[in-house]
């Protein structure tokens, strides 16, 4: 494995660990504020309710337009190879089969990455905002 590529892996590990402890405190956070509020919500509590919403639909939409991105531009510079390979066969050998694994593998970790990411951002920002907020 690759240097790159380990590295791309450690990042991608330290980032699902990170959004694996920061949504349930997220969540447990917000819960209890909808158990504390009550029917008759505060401007304050309507104000987090409706950024709940709102931020989830954000970070959806910013996801999946990070990883139509990243997806496109991998599928450019595959095609671009795939091209240069059929034009000019003597200037290259034929990649092997585990060169062309390790680089689709790497592709997908960098889509999954730029879709982790926004979520990830989201949902650590709002562990470290709501952690420091009292309920009421």
């Amino acid at each position: 494995m690759s240097i790159r590529r380990k590295r791309k892996t450690v990042s991608l590990a330290v980032k699902m660990a990170e959004l694996a402890f920061a949504a349930p405190q997220v969540v447990a956070h917000r819960v209890t504020r909808m158990a504390v509020a009550g029917p008759i919500h505060s401007p304050r509590d309507r104000k987090e309710f409706k950024r709940m919403s709102a931020e989830k639909a954000e970070a959806f939409a910013e996801s999946w337009n990070a990883m139509t991105m990243q997806a496109f531009s991998a599928n450019q510079a595959l095609a671009a190879s795939y091209f240069r390979a059929l034009w000019s066969p003597s200037l290259r050998g034929m990649p092997s089969a585990g060169a062309v694994t390790a680089r689709l593998q790497g592709v997908a970790l960098d889509v999954l990455g730029k879709g982790l990411s926004p979520v990830h951002r989201k949902a650590v920002a709002n562990a470290k905002r709501l952690g420091r907020t009292k309920l009421r």
